[in-house]
């Protein structure tokens, strides 16, 4: 295994990146969520002791059922869990798009890669968060995520 990401900026501070625990994840169910048309009910084995966490994702418009029910994904671990629609979410599913959102396509981890290990970033490492990131809870950790996502992208060949 890689080691953990632990890059710093020039201020000494661990970049927002490395903040963030992503991890390999299997989908075990999709549903349909009760009460919301456009959200799916996933349970994600992410390699977590207690079993498969619930996801609450926004991919129904996106992506059909059958394209994500036993398919490998890449899941964001440490967000602060939230209630979406009276069901509470413990990870969000890392998806690619085209700029006007009309294609959406899951991130697949690499073949042979297993449920709940770290996603290993190009130049970075293992995704695997300092201990007091485990789950991102302040406000200025909520801010993270906000950071680091209009800088993810993949190339042409979807990589």
């Amino acid at each position: 295994p890689a080691p953990p990401a632990t890059r710093t900026d020039r201020s000494g501070n661990i970049e927002p990146v490395c903040r963030l625990d992503i991890r390999v994840g299997r989908i075990m169910e999709c549903e349909k969520h009760p009460d919301a048309e456009s959200l799916y009910v996933e349970k994600i084995d992410v390699g977590d002791p207690d079993g498969p966490r619930a996801v609450i994702s926004g991919l129904a418009k996106h992506i059909p059922l059958d394209q994500l029910t036993g398919r490998m994904v890449a899941v964001v671990c440490n967000l602060k869990p939230v209630k979406m629609r009276g069901i509470e979410s413990f990870g969000m599913v890392l998806c690619a798009s085209n700029a006007d959102h009309t294609k959406v396509a899951r991130l697949e981890p690499g073949e042979g890669c297993r449920p709940g290990e770290p996603l290993q970033l190009e130049g970075m490492g293992a995704m695997v968060p300092p201990d007091e990131d485990k789950v991102l809870k302040s406000k200025s950790q909520q801010k993270v995520w906000e950071l680091v996502a209009p800088d993810l992208c993949t190339d042409a060949e979807g990589r």
